[in-house]
């Protein structure tokens, strides 16, 4: 169900699953031209939703709200003790094979625009990583962050040399290596970051039952086989690593 510029992916009294837009903040801004966001337009409709994690603007795909304080919660603890399962998909930029893993620590290293990058006194960040499909200088990659720092899929990426695409911060969105038409994500790819959060997985709160929330794939299938045996597997089941903060 779409309504207010976002589709509805799961809802009952506790939880609600969303697909939010790129450009879309997750909550409103401190500029004038900053108030439009996802919990906005989520809370016109009913306002006991409170947001429980976060998007970056640019990025789409799924985002997790809960109803009332207690439900807020209990599903913030499960992000806290890193019990939820992210799985995102990008278009980056050169050529990947194979999976691997970034483990590295992460600071800001500058404040306008926001900047991460490595540092010996930043915040442990593992991202784990498994190669889809490629084409013309472009890889379409599977991402599991491990972690859930500010920018880390963003800057992990960059770290390797393989920026995603259409990143203002970290690679360059006008870089003469933009996708084919039926790779895009929109009618403007060069336009838009090429990151999308394509499904959550964990035990609901309160039901107890394991829930998986998927995104529609954005990008056709005939780049890739099947997208739930190359990435929806890896990315929610197979890796298990343990970090401390």
């Amino acid at each position: 169900m779409t309504t207010q510029g976002y589709r509805v992916l799961h809802r009952d009294r506790w939880l609600l699953a969303v697909e939010k837009p790129s450009g879309l903040l997750s909550q409103p801004g401190l500029g004038p031209d900053q108030g439009d966001s996802l919990i906005s337009r989520v809370q016109a409709d009913d306002s006991a939703w409170r947001l429980v994690h976060r998007l970056d603007r640019d990025t789409s795909g799924v985002l997790l709200l809960a109803a009332g304080l207690e439900a807020l919660r209990r599903t913030s603890v499960l992000f806290s003790n890193r019990c939820v399962n992210k799985l995102y998909l990008a278009h980056v930029r050169g050529v990947m094979a194979g999976h691997g893993c970034i483990h590295n620590r992460l600071a800001r290293l500058q404040r306008q625009p926001p900047r991460y990058g490595p540092h010996p006194e930043g915040r442990d960040a593992c991202t784990l990583w498994r190669v889809r499909s490629s084409a013309a200088g472009i890889t379409q990659v599977w991402l599991r962050p491990i972690t859930g720092r500010s920018h880390q899929l963003r800057t992990h990426l960059a770290g390797i040399a393989h920026p995603i695409l259409g990143d203002p911060i970290y690679g360059d969105a006008i870089d003469g290596h933009q996708p084919a038409d039926h790779v895009s994500l929109d009618h403007h790819p060069s336009q838009r970051l090429h990151l999308h959060a394509m499904a959550l997985s964990f035990c609901h709160p309160f039901t107890g039952q394991r829930l998986r929330l998927l995104s529609a794939d954005p990008w056709p299938q005939r780049w890739a086989g099947n997208p739930r045996r190359a990435g929806i597997g890896y990315g929610m089941r197979r890796c298990r690593i343990r970090l401390h903060t």
